[in-house]
């Protein structure tokens, strides 16, 4: 553990947005198995808004910072590909 005052703050706001960072890279994963699950069920609807959802979580995770800029488009066109194979 650090001994200056500053440095023992840095260590515990570094853990808080670790954590906060790593919720969005959870959440993002669930919500890819929930489109995938959509998809394969053949429910039209339910995939259009899991789709719409991810794409949410994950914008929302690139403003703040969580995820690269190139990741979260990354993600986006992996998920349309996804949701395109429900349509074919």
């Amino acid at each position: 553990m650090a001994n200056i005052h500053s440095q023992k703050k840095r260590i515990l706001r570094t853990e808080r947005e670790r954590l906060e960072n790593r919720r969005y890279t959870s959440t993002i994963r669930t919500y890819f198995r929930r489109l995938e699950a959509a998809v394969h069920s053949g429910d039209e609807t339910l995939a259009e808004t899991e789709h719409r959802a991810l794409t949410s979580v994950i914008d929302k995770a690139v403003k703040r910072g969580a995820l690269h800029r190139n990741t979260g488009d990354r993600k986006k066109s992996r998920a349309s590909r996804i949701r395109a194979g429900a349509s074919s």
